[in-house]
Formats: C-alpha cells, structure tokens, sequence
C-alpha cells in the first residue's frame, strides 16, 4: 500500500514538474533533464515511469483538461438543482486562479501548438465541446423551467460563454494589468445576464 501511494506521489510530481515546464520552455524545450529537475527526480526515475516523455506530456495536458470538464460535471452534479448557481459556478470554475495557474498556461500553450500539431488540435477541440455542452444542458434546463429567457439558441450562448473562458484566461495569464480572476468573472457575467434575460445574482 505505501509503494503504491509512493508511486502516486512520484507520478503526480512528475505531471507538476511537466506541465510546469512545458509552460516555461514550451513543448519543443521539455526536456528529460529538466523535467527530471522541476519534479525533484533523476532522469532515471522519470523514464522508468514514462519511458517515452510524450507520453508525460500528454498526461500533464489531460490532467488539465480533465479540471476543465470531469471536475466541473462532478462539481456540477453535487449542486443543488439550481440554474442560476450553476451558471454562476460553472463561470467560476472556468477561469484561472491568478496569473501563476500553471495548469491553464498549459492549455495556452498547448492551443499556441494546434496549428502545428494535429493531436493537441484534437484534443483541444474536443474539451472545447465539452464545455459547451455543460453550458447547453444548464441554459436549457433553465430555460424549460422560465427561468432563463435566452436571447439565442443554447449552443450560441455556450459557445460564446466557453470562448469567452478562454479569452479572458489567455489574459490572466498574460498578466493583463486591469483584467485579473474576479474581473473577468464579471465581464462573462455581463454577457451571461444579456443571454440569460436574468440578473445572475443570489449565487
């Protein structure tokens, strides 16, 4: 039992250490030694649990995906069966924490690389449907109950809503100087109001 939490915890060092660094050198800089380095192992230790890197680093970009979507349906699922909490929650939920979430400077840097690499292009696309699915189900429920008067089709709003995550999380973490977490929850809240027909408060 403890080998197997040790392997877990080297595991999960490891995905830190290249999810860390594929954000600082970007994909073409992550490399064994410095992997190795950020996770606190030898290069020895990396490879014996991922003999081929890229496997890491697609690891490391779906544990982040994974926060995006598995964690918001699991989060979504323990709310009360409440549309206007739920839109709040999953706006919330869709943006970094500060300008140092090394998890979306991940995805940042993985959809810099889609043009170019046909795997991230996918992946990405794909958590991007996802996402918007969420959106789809929480604006259609709330709005087959009248609570919601949306002021397009659902798959519009959700689309914009999910884009809107993405473009204010780039700025984050770019370190936007006037954009920060709280104020980019703000201005999607804005646009979710309009497309809502509801005030969004009482979260």
């Amino acid at each position: 039992m403890v080998r197997v939490k040790n392997q877990l915890v080297r595991r999960d060092s490891l995905i830190k250490g290249a999810q860390s660094v594929v954000t600082k050198y970007g994909l073409e800089g992550a490399r064994l030694n410095l992997i190795a380095e950020e996770a606190g192992l030898t290069s020895g230790a990396v490879l014996y649990y991922y003999p081929d890197i890229s496997d890491l680093i697609m690891e490391a970009g779906s544990v982040a995906m994974e926060r995006f979507y598995e964690q918001r349906v699991r989060m979504l699922s323990a709310l009360p069966d409440d549309p206007v909490l739920r839109i709040n929650s999953l706006i919330r939920s869709g943006l970094p924490s500060g300008s140092d979430d090394v998890e979306v400077a991940l995805l940042c840097t993985l959809g810099g690389s889609a043009g170019r690499n046909s795997v991230n292009a996918t992946l990405l696309t794909s958590l991007y449907e996802r996402q918007v699915s969420m959106y789809v189900t929480v604006l259609e429920q709330g709005a087959a109950r009248g609570i919601f008067t949306l002021s397009s089709k659902s798959v519009s709003i959700a689309r914009n809503l999910v884009a809107l995550e993405d473009a204010y999380g780039y700025r984050i973490i770019a370190k936007h100087p006037t954009i920060d977490t709280q104020t980019a929850n703000e201005l999607i809240l804005d646009y979710a109001r309009m497309a809502t027909g509801h005030p969004l408060t009482g979260d």
